[in-house]
């Protein structure tokens, strides 16, 4: 059992980290395992956001070296950064293993993560205008506080609490999942993918990488797939009913749109409010009150229901 969630602002740009918090953390008994968001903030066309991690969290708990091998392979990426020709604007490390890098760079997206993810430890967990990609181990109000989460300004995001049940405890493992190599590209999701092996050796033969073996992975690849060959969102999600078996609801996010889509047996919960200027979608009601404090009406998607909804 985990928990999604997501809210997205017409026309507007809120205190969005701080909604995404208050709604997982009503969603921690859902998941206490770790917790991860996927937030836009306003693009800017000229620069990127990328976060990364170096390490995992549990490597302090085996290696004594890893604070050196961290700052070995920090040098390493911006030695690689300077090679690809992008500029580095500024770098911040709100954990001893993750990064934010505010970048310039004009070249293949897919190229910069491939080459920094042959550095050990490396995982590009994010890259895009206005997507910052976080995720960690612990509650929603843990992991917003370790990462300054609280001031974060921006029209939608989605996030995720994790419950283990098929795959490790570890940072690689919790959602969300980017969409590599698609810019400001998101995936969270709720279920179990039962064709996940099948769809996975089909998206590796064309070429796609997988970071983890956890099946909620698949969904953000088979997304990236899709928008390759010019899908539209609401093409994907639609698509994706047919093509992948299990029980799952799931939640998509791009830089102006957030989508969702249930299977056909709709056994994995979903509430939705919608206002005029606001969509706030979750498992449970609970969430959505986290951030509407007055009276609302709510709607529980069908089976084989897609949604879509722009900023």
């Amino acid at each position: 059992m985990c928990g999604i969630a997501g809210v997205i602002h017409r026309g507007k740009a809120v205190g969005v980290g701080q909604e995404m918090t208050a709604m997982l953390q009503s969603l921690k008994h859902r998941g206490p395992d770790s917790t991860g968001f996927a937030i836009y903030g306003l693009p800017k066309a000229d620069e990127y956001v990328m976060r990364l991690k170096l390490a995992e969290a549990e490597d302090f708990e085996t290696d004594y070296n890893i604070r050196d091998k961290i700052r070995d392979r920090q040098a390493q990426v911006d030695n690689r950064l300077a090679e690809l020709g992008a500029e580095t604007i500024e770098v911040d490390q709100p954990t001893p293993y993750a990064f934010r890098y505010r970048l310039r760079y004009s070249g293949d997206t897919k190229q910069l993560a491939t080459d920094l993810e042959h550095i050990e430890g490396g995982e590009v967990l994010s890259f895009g205008n206005s997507l910052e990609l976080i995720k960690d181990l612990g509650d929603a109000t843990v992991v917003s506080q370790q990462y300054g989460l609280g001031d974060f300004k921006g029209t939608h995001g989605i996030g995720h609490t994790r419950m283990a049940t098929e795959s490790d405890v570890d940072i690689r493992s919790a959602h969300p999942y980017w969409a590599y190599p698609y810019n400001d590209i998101s995936v969270v999701h709720n279920g179990q993918i039962t064709n996940y092996w099948i769809m996975r050796r089909e998206m590796e033969r064309l070429g796609h990488r997988f970071m983890s073996n956890c099946d909620s992975e698949l969904l953000a690849v088979y997304t990236a797939n899709n928008l390759e060959q010019g899908a539209t969102l609401e093409d994907s999600l639609r698509a994706s009913i047919k093509d992948i078996d299990g029980v799952f609801t799931y939640i998509v996010a791009t830089d102006k749109e957030l989508g969702m889509a249930k299977d056909t047996m709709a056994a994995k919960p979903m509430v939705l409010y919608e206002s005029d200027d606001t969509v706030a979608l979750a498992s449970e009601e609970v969430a959505i009150r986290a951030i509407v404090p007055q009276e609302i009406d709510t709607y529980d998607p069908y089976d084989e229901e897609v949604r879509v909804w722009q900023r």
